[in-house]
């Protein structure tokens, strides 16, 4: 097995670099297809083999044109190549990659191992067996928790990928488990796993699914990176994007043809708000959750845990979270700026109008940051809104807590305020409130009479859905040490959140979707009037 390992690697690492780069372009996970590889290697090599299954695990360091460089994990599965046997490799690079043979025999073709059932099953029965599979640079390793052992059922389970566009691939076992294979990795634990673990093991939060084993990559010198993890299956109906979705269009449908503005609009708006009363109370529940999730996280004590352990807002931090936002705001108005002459018609204005007020956005951060800050920072979520909750159907599940994957592993790993999880779920409300009028999916029956008016109606439910959620998560979180004392000291700080979010925002739908800018706008110009008020 080592010779073939090695004779296997030699020949990959020769012939792999020029098939590479059209190959992960073409993959839904890769994170970086705007930029231009210089250049992919194979830096290490793990073979996963049983009955029927030629499986490999490569790690392939990609660097970039204009610098930087990632790690990607790329699991293969290996086949006797068909066809005329001519030994050339690259022919289907962006599907699949070749390797030539030895003295005229057919040589290897690889495709993605993930999509193969066999494969999948191969690495639940590792995970359930704790094996360690071996490479030149280091060693894949796998573990389990008792919760796993318990359970005793991967053998009967089928295993299926579960298609969607996302930065990592998951699989499902059966109705059971559900196992998160990240593609980019980073040296350091996953704050998915290690979130996951604490809240299942030490904190006993109900509300996420419960860890029950991890694969993990360690190098020679032992530093580990998180490849996946294994947790329970929870059983939904979607997320609570999707379910917020239904309710809204339902609502529009309701009230597209109502004035926001006229004399009865009072009336109308009663009326609208007791459409959506089964809504709101939802909203109230996940509200709940997050507060408990708050909580959850900031139950460790320090000499315990320190990774968890609560800390102080002291003023070295309060200084480099300062950079950090300064940096952020004049690198987004910088793009805003740029991409002026591109923008919608629509939107030119106000994102001129936003424009005036960088000197004043960057004030506000100093403003909030410049004093003592009576609250603890904790660990969070860091990447919350709608589409990070399961909705069971009378329940929700706070899921995916690696943090925006964007950001360096130590930057996820931060202690800050759990004000940063609530104002990106008051900004994700702000965006499915216009989604269904930006998609225009065919849910919501828009015409240009209506439009204008809908627009309105999206701000009323946004405030309704935002101060119930407001109010029922102080309800339960009154009190907490990351808090701070005053009604107005909170508020404060939540604006604060929710200004660094629209502003991240901004600069996600500058390079993604520029139909979109309007909502961030607005966003930013709410938290500027808001803070004035």
């Amino acid at each position: 097995m080592a010779g073939f390992r090695k004779e296997l690697s030699a020949k990959l690492k020769a012939e792999l670099p020029a098939q590479l780069p059209a190959y992960l372009k073409n993959q839904r996970w890769f994170g970086a297809k705007a930029r231009e590889i210089r250049t992919a290697e194979v830096v290490d090599l793990m073979t996963l083999h049983r009955a029927g299954v030629n499986g490999i695990v490569l790690l392939v360091k990609v660097e970039y044109k204009g610098g930087g460089d990632d790690l990607y994990s790329v699991p293969l599965l290996a086949a006797e190549r068909g066809g005329s046997g001519d030994g050339a490799a690259g022919k289907d690079a962006t599907g699949s990659l070749n390797v030539s043979g030895r003295n005229g025999e057919e040589g290897l073709v690889f495709t993605d191992a993930l999509k193969d059932e066999k494969f999948l099953s191969l690495l639940l029965d590792a995970i359930e067996k704790g094996l360690i599979f071996s490479g030149e640079a280091g060693e894949l390793r796998t573990s389990h928790t008792l919760s796993l052992q318990e359970t005793g059922v991967s053998g009967s389970l089928m295993p299926r990928a579960i298609k969607a566009e996302q930065s990592n691939s998951s699989i499902a076992y059966g109705e059971r488990l559900i196992l998160k294979f990240f593609r980019r990795l980073e040296e350091g634990v996953n704050p998915d796993l290690e979130m996951t673990g604490f809240l299942t093991e030490k904190a006993h939060y109900p509300h996420t699914p419960q860890l029950l084993g991890a694969l993990e990559y360690r190098n020679r010198e032992g530093r580990p990176m998180t490849q996946g993890i294994l947790q329970a299956f929870v059983a939904n109906q979607g997320d609570a994007w999707q379910y917020a979705m239904k309710s809204i269009s339902s609502f529009y449908n309701e009230v597209a043809d109502a004035s926001v503005d006229n004399s009865a609009a009072a009336g109308q708006k009663d009326a609208g708000r007791t459409s959506i009363g089964e809504f709101l109370e939802s909203v109230a529940l996940l509200a709940r959750r997050t507060a408990e999730l708050h909580l959850a996280l900031a139950s460790a004590p320090a000499a315990e845990d320190p990774d968890f352990a609560p800390e102080p807002f002291d003023a070295k931090f309060r200084e480099g979270f300062e950079q950090a936002l300064q940096e952020l705001t004049r690198r987004i108005f910088y793009q805003l700026r740029k991409a002026h002459d591109h923008l919608p018609e629509g939107t030119k204005k106000k994102a001129e109008e936003i424009l005036a007020e960088e000197d004043h956005i960057t004030q506000r951060f100093h403003t909030a940051l410049s004093k003592p800050l009576n609250a603890l920072r904790t660990r969070i979520h860091g990447d919350y809104h709608l589409g990070q909750v399961l909705y069971t159907g009378s329940d929700f599940v706070i899921i995916d807590f690696e943090g925006e994957p964007a950001r360096p592993m130590s930057q996820r790993r931060l202690k800050r305020s759990p004000l940063q999880d609530v104002a990106g779920m008051l900004r994700s409300f702000h965006y499915a409130a216009h989604a269904p009028l930006l998609a225009a999916t065919g849910t919501v029956n828009i015409t240009e009479g209506n439009k204008l008016n809908l627009n309105g109606w999206a701000e009323v439910w946004t405030k309704w859905v935002s101060d119930r959620y407001l109010d029922e998560y102080f309800k339960v979180a009154a009190g907490a040490a990351f808090l701070p004392p005053t009604r107005a000291e909170i508020m404060s700080m939540l604006r604060l959140h929710l200004l660094e979010k629209a502003v991240y925002e901004l600069g996600y739908e500058l390079n993604n979707r520029a139909e979109w800018v309007a909502i961030p706008l607005e966003g930013v110009s709410r938290t500027l009037k808001s803070a004035n008020s």
